[in-house]
């Protein structure tokens, strides 16, 4: 990614992800110039005919910040990613995000190739995120007394699929749990799964 995507990936995030998900969640250009100026080198966009259909963000954190498994917000400090770690031992996964007609095609799986080979490359302890479980709203309707972590668990074990989770849990990444109030989410019950992958 470069400053010249900037304005492609902002409009790609309209996109992507339209109501109910939040608006205020959306990178604005301010926070995707700051990405870049902190950590440029994992920043990139999947493109097509110079047309961008994906991005993915990413900073590093401490360990301390990993192990704590915070919010996105106690975790990456805002927007702005004021808790950006240039030393730190572990990649976190911001965002990934792709054009509607380009899903399905290995984007994501793309990017997460990419995000493992840079764990490898820099030598860092290992890929982290918290994932959205934006199924679970439709799902909580007809099984209102399975909380965010069961349904999580369901997913895991396969017995209920999650357009987000399911497909990541085919990356070789690790399920460590539930983020309870992670970030404005409805869709998600607020939560996330936290997951790992390490090299």
């Amino acid at each position: 990614m470069t400053g010249a995507d900037i304005d492609g990936v902002v409009g790609l995030q309209k996109l992507a992800f339209p109501p109910p998900f939040s608006e205020d969640l959306h990178w604005d250009p301010e926070h995707i110039a700051a990405h870049l100026s902190l950590f440029s080198e994992a920043q990139w966009v999947a493109t097509i005919d110079g047309h961008i259909i994906g991005s993915c963000s990413n900073a590093r954190i401490s360990e301390a910040s990993w192990q704590a498994h915070g919010s996105w917000g106690a975790t990456m400090g805002g927007p702005m990613l004021r808790n950006f770690d240039p030393t730190g031992s572990t990649l976190y996964g911001l965002d990934i995000t792709v054009h509607p007609d380009a899903r399905k095609q290995g984007v994501g799986r793309a990017f997460y190739q990419a995000r493992y080979q840079f764990v490898q490359d820099w030598k860092l302890t290992r890929y982290g995120t918290g994932c959205r479980l934006p199924d679970f709203r439709q799902f909580a309707t007809s099984n209102p007394r399975v909380s965010v972590e069961e349904y999580a668990k369901r997913v895991v074990e396969g017995e209920v699929v999650d357009r987000t989770l399911t497909p990541l849990l085919t990356y070789k990444l690790k399920f460590l749990g539930v983020i309870e109030n992670y970030m404005e989410d409805i869709e998600s019950a607020n939560a996330a799964a936290l997951l790992e992958w390490n090299p």
